[in-house]
């Protein structure tokens, strides 16, 4: 971390930005930060050409800096055969999301075709991140949620997982559409408790199409932070991907910005913008202050690759992660 400096006076510390290295091509990273000597995981969105478009798995063995592809969370055999007969047209899973849990790691992952609300959250779990280890095994717990056209005002995507003050799971997810909701889980299955409804905690109100996805929540200080993804993905240089960010001091919501204004209504702070060739930055999670996603390179035809940034955080509890040049 950098301390900015004037006049010889020390000021609040800066973002600073991982020098990356290996293998970067990923999208939607779901980001995991080892501890001490541990290895740091990338869990991202699979390629239909390997695996059966299961999500990839990349491994850094020196804090983030040098990443190697070590795998995905599963082979062709173990593909989940329930998501082929749901959605048809399925080539790949998307956005995937990590959370520890009583010793197991839960995977979600997104089953959709671009453009759609036929859409499905599913599940798998395995006792370590590592296809190295010899425990490692993603076994699938099959639907957490679904939407599809004329059935619901929600897409079901982009999953994020996150635990109350009780210790109570809840899943946000959402694309476009309604915008994005969310549901309290039971740990004993995963899934949403049941009879509960998910209810909308933000949208793009007034913008066409509602182009906001990507939700991801963290408990930091004294309130709930609820990072989002807003505009265009997926365009390469043309993309307008950002990132922003609104609290409450409950689990749920309201969620307002820096300003006051509920993200139900439009609102959001902004974390992350297109900067000289890092185009469209999105897709985003959190671990610990370490905030990973992904890019459009301007300066590599509009390629897409891992970016990491240490966040800090202001004297009002706002989240930082633009770097100064």
């Amino acid at each position: 971390m950098t301390i900015a400096t004037v006049a010889g006076c020390s000021t609040e510390p800066t973002p600073t930005a991982l020098e990356l290295t290996g293998d970067l091509r990923t999208h939607d990273p779901a980001l995991v930060a080892g501890q001490g000597d541990d290895p740091w995981f990338v869990y991202s969105t699979g390629d239909v050409k390997v695996g059966l478009g299961a999500p990839q798995i990349r491994k850094s063995t020196d804090q983030g800096h040098t990443w190697e592809m070590v795998g995905t969370a599963w082979t062709a055999a173990g593909d989940p055969a329930w998501v082929r007969d749901l959605i048809p047209g399925v080539q790949n899973f998307w956005a995937p999301e990590l959370y520890f849990h009583d010793g197991l790691w839960y995977l979600y992952y997104t089953a959709s075709t671009f453009g759609s609300n036929l859409s499905a959250i599913g599940l798998a779990t395995s006792p370590t991140l590592d296809p190295a280890d010899p425990d490692f095994a993603w076994t699938d717990q099959g639907e957490v949620i679904h939407s599809a056209p004329g059935q619901t005002n929600y897409n079901c995507i982009d999953a994020a997982i996150v635990e109350d003050e009780d210790g109570q799971p809840w899943l946000f997810f959402g694309s476009f559409w309604g915008g994005i909701f969310q549901v309290p889980l039971d740990w004993s299955t995963g899934k949403p408790v049941a009879g509960v409804e998910p209810v909308k905690v933000a949208s793009r109100l007034g913008v066409a199409n509602n182009p906001i996805e990507a939700a991801y929540v963290i408990h930091h200080g004294d309130y709930f932070y609820l990072f989002f993804s807003r505009d265009s993905c997926c365009q390469g240089v043309d993309s307008t991907y950002n990132v922003a960010v609104g609290r409450s001091s409950s689990i749920d919501g309201p969620y307002v910005d820096a300003e006051g204004t509920d993200l139900v209504m439009g609102g959001g702070t902004p974390v992350l913008w297109a900067d000289g060739a890092m185009i469209g930055p999105g897709g985003q999670s959190v671990s610990g202050d370490y905030l990973g996603f992904h890019y459009y390179d301007g300066d590599d035809g509009g390629n897409f690759r891992l970016a990491i940034h240490q966040m800090t955080w202001d004297d009002d509890g706002w989240p930082q992660a633009m770097i100064e040049a």
